[in-house]
């Protein structure tokens, strides 16, 4: 268990989802964790698991179906570079300069913690933020999976410095 945190709950699993409204634009959904702000709930994250729907197979056309699950609202479809992305998940078809469908490669990223770590992330607003986006595909793609976690009450200055670094690093 992190210094500065008493567990709260039994470990939990927060289901989520969403698609693409028009076909290649980048969607964005909040999802609410209803924590207990007043009192210094946290929710500290132990796994994710993100699965895209595949990218269209199109002869000479590149396709790809990205995913990213943040502790802050994004414009864009996140990577590992950026801090608050926690997870995220990439489907691919290279297809340019075959005759066929070409090649599908598929990539996840921060589904489990490391060795010797306790646990992925410290979220410690009210909310995450799911994205998706296509690029090149003929129909909409979207989005699902799980968040691992549990609930935790935080110490003060524990709290007071876990929000601030979320909120400064959006």
């Amino acid at each position: 268990m992190p210094r500065g945190l008493k567990q709260t709950s039994a470990p939990l699993v927060i289901s989520f989802s969403t698609d693409e409204l028009v076909v290649n634009t980048f969607q964005q959904e909040q999802v609410s964790m209803q924590l207990n702000v007043l009192d210094r709930e946290v929710m500290v994250v132990t796994g994710i698991n993100i699965d895209v729907e595949p990218p269209n197979g199109i002869a000479g056309v590149d396709t790809i179906t990205l995913a990213s699950l943040s502790a802050t609202s994004r414009t864009s479809v996140g990577s590992l570079a950026d801090t608050n992305v926690l997870a995220v998940s990439r489907d691919s078809i290279t297809s340019s300069g075959y005759v066929d469908n070409g090649v599908a490669f598929t990539q996840s990223f921060g589904e489990t913690p490391s060795a010797g770590m306790d646990y992925l992330q410290i979220i410690s607003t009210n909310d995450f933020f799911i994205q998706v986006q296509g690029e090149g595909n003929l129909t909409p793609k979207g989005m699902q999976g799980k968040l691992f976690c549990y609930r935790a009450v935080a110490d003060a200055d524990v709290f007071a410095a876990l929000v601030q670094s979320e909120l400064l690093s959006a």
